[in-house]
């Protein structure tokens, strides 16, 4: 498949706003990112490149700021798991407890969890704050014998700790088929069997049995839209742990989760990314 690659530049030029605007750009198509110096190049399929709804997303930036221009041009290929490796992807610690690396990684420490993944390109790096605050929650939590639903599991990280603390069965999906590939890729890696990993959306919920607990890192637009079919699949006392959302997103999504006979539990954020925890 051909892509474009763009360069965006923008003021200021930190990490929260570099963070923000790749969920930004993913929330419309682009599908993989690399930090650089003074740009961030960001990669889309030329089929699902939208020039008008990429200027509406700029144009409502949910932060403010002084500029963010781009320029575009037709993507070389080139193997872009070497990309990461060689411009963005590092070992993530959390708690000296769980170890997120690649196989290219070297002087991890021992961990009681240690994870194995080599990412596509269709694994976003817009994620990390949301990622690492399911992965702290998933390190409190008593997931032994619980099933669990990871809802848009990209790489499958957040199923795979599930699977190394106990939990079964699980079911991992994603609407893109590059991360359905990638995630059993990574389960291979990681020895584990255990993992239902499908394509679809929420729509194919309807033929899933009742969860304990349903993980979605998405965003907030489709955590609204398809909340009711994860409250549908959750067992009574189930646990729904959603992210991919800004701290002030909170608010609506406990009000569309209250709606639907969930309480709320508990809140946590990194920087401006939040995640939200309710109960059936």
């Amino acid at each position: 498949m051909k892509y474009y690659e763009f360069k965006f530049i923008f003021k200021p030029k930190n990490e929260i706003v570099s963070d923000i605007l790749m969920s930004v750009l993913g929330d419309v198509g682009f599908e993989s990112f690399v930090e650089e110096d003074d740009v961030l190049k960001a990669y889309i399929q030329q089929s699902l490149f939208n020039k008008e709804e990429l200027q509406t997303s700029i144009n409502q930036f949910p932060i403010e700021v002084d500029a963010i221009d781009y320029t575009y041009t037709e993507a070389e290929d080139k193997d872009w798991n070497e990309e990461w490796e060689k411009n963005f992807f590092k070992p993530i610690i959390i708690d000296d407890l769980c170890a997120i690396h690649s196989t290219f990684h070297t002087d991890i420490p021992k961990v009681k969890y240690d994870i194995i993944i080599n990412p596509q390109m269709a694994f976003g790096t817009g994620h990390h704050e949301t990622t690492s605050l399911i992965l702290n929650e998933l390190l409190q939590m008593d997931l032994q014998n619980k099933a669990v639903l990871d809802m848009g599991c990209g790489t499958s990280i957040l199923a795979i700790l599930a699977s190394k603390r106990g939990a079964k069965p699980i079911t991992a999906i994603d609407i893109d088929s590059w991360c359905v590939d990638n995630s059993k890729a990574n389960c291979q890696l990681n020895q584990i069997t255990d993992i239902d990993i499908k394509l679809g959306d929420a729509s194919i919920l309807k033929d899933e049995k009742p969860f304990n607990l349903v993980i979605a890192n998405i965003n907030r637009n489709i955590l609204l839209q398809d909340m009711d079919k994860y409250v549908q699949v959750l067992q009574e006392k189930g646990k729904l742990l959603m992210s991919g959302f800004y701290t002030e997103d909170i608010a609506i999504l406990q009000e569309k989760a209250e709606s639907l006979g969930l309480h709320f539990v508990k809140t946590n954020h990194k920087n401006n990314w939040a995640c939200l925890l309710v109960q059936k």
